[in-house]
């Protein structure tokens, strides 16, 4: 048997440093279309080669004025770049692409210099996959007002990149942007500039109007600026857990729009029918790839203990095939990792699994003579691992692979899903009832199905938990840059002359303290204390028990458990259920809509008409029920990739004050239909949702699907039960403060959690269609599964 020996084969870096030459090796920030002196400051950065630890550039440290003036450049540019028509805005697109395309080659150097990757994979993924998303994006923005009608830009978006991938996060981020009419400021990541400020470059050769893109370079304090400057609408961002949590306090209260992708653990299941070489190659490929730099890279290794000592024999073999080296020998595997700072983190970790007890292996042999000036590591495979181990829950973020074992497809499961991440999993079986049954039980945004780290400008890519929110790519990825259109002004309804009001129904005066709704049964509060509800004019109406801590964790436990069941159900039978729902609601139409003028004092016509469109609230949610189920999509190569709506879990949801009954059926409805549980919090006027509970009761709802709760002063409700519930996936808050909308946005940062809150805004329930596309997106998780498809 003959093995082959490989030879250097260095890819010729003269143009790329040519290029840095010609700037002096010294860039500047790129603001209203040219490149300006930075302002106030002469501190700049170091860029350095990781391979050699020579300098390769300098870049200024961002100051806020520079902040500034690329935000008013940016506002600016938007006023003409957003009126332009999605066949214009395509055109600018199409010629990025094609200008990249041409210069693919140089683009592809400098990210393997400033970065250390293999340069094959920056020639063979990265840059094509660039070029793909100005091409696709081209395309979204032709027929942006098919796919989005009554949507409109938000404006000035802030994008800050990571360092692993600067040139594809970079398209990412901003060929949505454009296409979607929005102008852009970007904030590189300060060890990996060089392709954005080539892109600067590409952008004035093809004629982007000026600040339509601004480019300002800087660390985490320019970020920072930037991240919190009033004139930014959105915020995307993708790095680190730790500094999405930062951002999302720093945004509190702000109303940006928000896209986080973070980090992630990300399982790599193999069964025991699976086809194990095509596996190995697959674990190659989710692990080593971009030396473990990468935030959904395939770290923990789960494999079923009948195959584990196969698997784990041709996994070393072939690992000992792979080569460590300068990243620019085109035979090499692996190159140098980003910076000293980063070696460090792994190195240090590889360190703390061998003194919790786990087993390293290297190979002997991976790392070549150009190796012994940079920042390398062999690929590091750790056996004798239990989840408890540091290595098996932090993300190392480098060629670090742990395996642990399973017996049968529920542990392997469970072992997937124990990591507080959920970016993406892959899963190797031949069987694919198997396949499909795991993929679907496993909490993350990207399944692959016997394939890994695939991607595309069509499908989305996101995380649960905390691995971020928000999806790019795909049509989730457009919504995330549109707002709906502006609406004419929900003003408060007045009430009717005291001496036109009603007086209470019979039997609403009742001393009786009417009960919440919790896990399908009416459960007193836990402190038996009960508070007066009064109409207009100081008429009592009645009593409602008063909620607690201990209230609101028994319905967040009832809920969580309905959960399971209530998502398995299909679309169809939750339709029917809310359909049922409209009917019973009917049956008691009159007698509804009289406590709704008691509570109010609004005319009979105002109350038949918040009536009319709860009972239509709940068919317009039934029918997305039914429908909301997925996509195909078309992507370049042979796959099959469909996206599916999951449900989000338990949805807290404080409701409106001024639409006391619509202001709780419409987001429930909204909410269950998906396939969620809720936990209902009423407003200041709870007589109407207590109408709801044997309404509920009555109509086929599982328990515990349904919570309904009459707190007190329900916006410190709503403040502790987004804070101090991990159950709770997502909290929606319809109240009027804008402090209230705050406070929620900052206590969700625990663990990342989901919100929608109205920032003082009044929305407009009753046009169940305005709010449809946001609710839809709000109430589910995109999951896109990967199938290889065809010979």
């Amino acid at each position: 048997m003959t093995t082959a020996v490989y030879t250097s084969d260095h890819e010729d870096a003269g143009s790329a440093l040519h290029w840095l030459a010609s700037h002096n090796d010294t860039f500047d920030h790129f603001i209203n279309g040219v490149f300006q002196t930075p302002s106030g400051t002469t501190d700049r950065i170091e860029v350095i080669n990781p391979a050699t630890g020579e300098r390769l550039a300098s870049i200024p440290r961002g100051t806020q004025a520079d902040v500034d003036a690329a935000v008013a450049s940016a506002s600016e540019a938007f006023k003409t770049w957003s009126q332009l028509s999605g066949f214009e805005r395509a055109l600018h697109l199409y010629a990025i692409a094609r200008a990249i395309r041409e210069n693919a080659r140089l683009f592809a150097v400098l990210e393997t210099l400033d970065n250390g990757k293999a340069i094959r994979e920056a020639r063979d993924a990265d840059v094509p996959l660039v070029v793909r998303h100005f091409e696709h994006h081209a395309g979204r923005a032709q027929t942006l007002g098919v796919d989005h009608p009554n949507h409109k830009p938000r404006g000035v978006v802030g994008q800050v990149i990571p360092w692993n991938f600067p040139f594809l996060m970079l398209a990412w981020k901003v060929a949505v942007a454009l296409a979607t009419g929005n102008t852009v400021v970007i904030k590189t990541a300060d060890s990996t500039p060089l392709t954005a400020m080539r892109f600067a470059e590409i952008l004035m050769e093809i004629g982007l109007p000026k600040g339509v893109v601004n480019i300002v370079n800087g660390d985490g304090s320019t970020g920072d600026a930037l991240v919190r400057h009033p004139g930014i609408a959105k915020v995307a961002f993708t790095g680190s857990t730790a500094v999405a949590c930062k951002i999302r306090t720093a945004t509190a209260g702000s109303g940006k729009a928000l896209t986080l992708e973070a980090g992630g653990k990300s399982p790599f299941i193999v069964c025991e029918d699976a086809d194990l070489d095509a596996a190995v190659e697959g674990i190659i490929d989710a692990i080593f790839f971009n030396k473990g730099e990468v935030c959904c890279a395939g770290s923990r290794a789960i494999v079923q203990e009948s195959v584990v000592e196969r698997f784990l024999a041709k996994l070393k073999r072939r690992m000992s095939r792979l080569r460590v080296g300068h990243p620019l020998d085109k035979t090499v595997d692996i190159g140098a990792m980003n910076s000293r700072a980063q070696f460090d983190k792994v190195t240090g970790l590889i360190a703390l699994g061998e003194q919790e007890g786990a087993t390293k292996w290297q190979p002997d042999s991976c790392l070549l003579e150009s190796c012994q000036c940079g920042l390398f590591i062999p690929p590091t495979l750790f056996t004798n691992v239990s989840p408890a181990h540091t290595i098996a829950r932090e993300e190392i973020f480098g060629p670090v692979l742990v395996i642990m074992t399973f017996r049968e497809v529920g542990e392997a499961v469970e072992l997937a899903n124990n990591t507080r991440y959920g970016l993406a999993a892959s899963v190797w079986s031949q069987t694919m009832d198997v396949a499909f049954d795991i993929a679907s039980r496993i909490e993350a945004g990207t399944v692959w199905i016997n394939c890994t780290n695939q991607f595309d400008a069509a499908v989305e890519f996101g995380g649960r938990r905390e691995s971020g929110w928000g999806s790019e790519g795909g049509d989730r990825g457009m919504l995330a840059y549109l707002t709906e259109v502006d609406q004419p002004p929900v003003e408060p309804r007045v009430p009717e002359p005291e001496d036109r009001v009603p007086e209470p129904v019979v039997g609403l005066t009742l001393h009786r303290t009417r009960r919440n709704l919790i896990g399908g049964a009416l459960k007193r509060p836990d402190g038996d204390r009960s508070y007066r509800i009064n109409g207009p004019g100081g008429v009592f109406l009645g009593n409602v028990g008063h909620v607690n801590r201990k209230d609101l964790r028994s319905a967040v436990e009832a809920a969580a458990k309905a959960f399971l069941g209530w998502r398995g159900k299909t679309g169809h039978n939750r339709a029917q259920i809310l359909r049922f729902f409209a009917e019973n609601l009917t049956d008691q139409r009159l007698d509804i809509i009289e406590r709704l003028r008691a509570q109010t004092g609004i005319s009979f016509e105002q109350a038949r008409q918040e009536f009319d469109a709860s009972v239509e609230a709940l068919f317009w949610n039934a029918a997305y029920a039914d429908r909301n189920a997925g996509t195909v999509s078309r992507v370049c190569g042979p796959m099959l990739v469909t996206t599916l709506s999951e449900p989000i879990g338990v949805i807290g949801v404080r409701a409106t004050d001024e639409l006391p009954l619509l202001g709780m059926v419409a987001p429930m409805a909204q909410a269950i239909a998906q396939g969620n549980t809720v936990v209902m919090l009423a407003g200041t006027r709870p007589i109407s949702a207590l109408d709801l509970v044997p309404i509920a009761q009555s109509s086929d709802l599982p328990g515990g699907v349904v919570n309904i709760l009459t707190p007190e002063a329900p916006d410190e409700a709503a403040v502790m039960l987004a804070g101090n519930y991990d159950e709770v996936g997502s909290f929606w808050y319809f109240g009027y403060d804008p402090d209230t909308s705050r406070r929620i946005e900052e206590v969700s940062i625990g663990n990342l959690k989901r919100t929608w809150v109205s920032d003082g805004r009044r929305l407009n329930w009753l046009d169940p269609s305005i709010l449809s596309a946001r609710a839809l997106a709000e109430a589910t998780h995109p999951k896109a599964i990967w199938v290889p498809f065809g010979a």
